[in-house]
Formats: C-alpha cells, sequence, structure tokens
C-alpha cells in the first residue's frame, strides 16, 4: 500500500511539473484526468455567454473578500484531478498564497464551481466532475447543462459528504435556482439560447 501511495505522489508531482511547463494555445485547456494531461478545445460563445450571465449575477451580491475566476485551475491531489472550470468562486486571499506562479489551488478552497457543458464534455461533467469535486470536497457545483436529456438544465448540487452530493436541485432553464451560499438567486431565463 504504501508502495502504491509514493508511486500515486511521484506521478502526481510528475503530471502536475508537466502542467506547469505546458504552453497551452490561446483558449484551450489542459487539465489533469486518469493519469494524463488532457488538451480540450476553446469554449463555444454559448458556454462564453453562459457563463457571462453567471458571473455578472454572482457579482450583485459578493462579499468583497471573494473573486470569480474563468481560468483557475483547481487540483484534487488525492484523486489525481485537476480541471479548469467554467467558472470558480474562491477566497482571494486563497490566491496570495503564491503569487506570480499558475500552480493550481486545491478544490477545497472553492466555495462554488460551476461547469457549463458543451456537447463533447456533458457527459464527464455530470459524472467525473460530480464525483471529484464531491472528493474534493467543493461545497456547491452548479452545473448547467443545455444538451441534458429532459432539455436544458442547471442543476445545484451541495451538502457533500462521504464522496457525494447530499442535496441536488434541478430546474430547466427559464425557471431560477437559489444559490444559497451566496445569497443570491440566478435567473436561467438569460442564459442565451
Amino acid at each position: 500500500m504504501t508502495a502504491e501511495i509514493l508511486s500515486h505522489g511521484r506521478q502526481w508531482d510528475q503530471l502536475l511539473q508537466a502542467w506547469r511547463g505546458l504552453d497551452v494555445p490561446e483558449g484551450w485547456r489542459a487539465e489533469i484526468d486518469e493519469g494524463r494531461i488532457i488538451l480540450l478545445p476553446p469554449r463555444t460563445l454559448h458556454q462564453h455567454g453562459i457563463a457571462a450571465v453567471v458571473q455578472r449575477r454572482l457579482y450583485q451580491n459578493l462579499p468583497d473578500e471573494l473573486g470569480i475566476f474563468q481560468t483557475l485551475g483547481l487540483d484534487i491531489a488525492p484523486l489525481g484531478k485537476l480541471y479548469v472550470p467554467g467558472l470558480v468562486v474562491i477566497p482571494l486571499a486563497v490566491l496570495d498564497v503564491a503569487p506570480d506562479t499558475n500552480d493550481p489551488v486545491d478544490a477545497a478552497e472553492a466555495l462554488l464551481v460551476v461547469e457549463v457543458t458543451s456537447k463533447g464534455n456533458a457527459k464527464g461533467d455530470r459524472t467525473k466532475k460530480l464525483w471529484a469535486y464531491a472528493h474534493a470536497p467543493v461545497p456547491a457545483y452548479l452545473l448547467i447543462d443545455r444538451f441534458d436529456e429532459h432539455g436544458p438544465t442547471t442543476t445545484l448540487f451541495s451538502e457533500p459528504q462521504n464522496g457525494a452530493y447530499k442535496h441536488s436541485e434541478r430546474v430547466p432553464f427559464g425557471e431560477p435556482i437559489a444559490l444559497p451560499s451566496l445569497d443570491t438567486t440566478l435567473h436561467t431565463d438569460s442564459f442565451p439560447g
């Protein structure tokens, strides 16, 4: 067991070092999952539009000590994962720990992670990332899924416990969804079609 942990730790360090040194094309994102670095293509105009609506709404009630970021890497080192979500709400003080680096931040520091699906990433956002964020644990995961089998939906997962979210609220596009931890309501009717 100890050899496995050491091997995993060494592999994670090597992957993280390689991730730090990547020269990723503009707009692309590099993530670490399943023991490898994956390059993800630029987000679509719809993804950008939805992220902009969410970000604008969150800033209306956001306390000064919190920030919203679109290209911040979040690591879940015990699982060997590093994701770059659509949006992250995180205390600004966390970013002061390692200034002038491109190091990822421990996902457990995030208060809210937002993923906006594309056709290519929807399944992973619904399963792998849901599981990983719950294990981090990220207190709230907002999944905005234009490709849900029942039509476009927004789901807030909250209260992570033992690697799973205890609570979820799902609404179709057009209905509001409360984000209690940030004292705001997101109006999904303003999402671009």
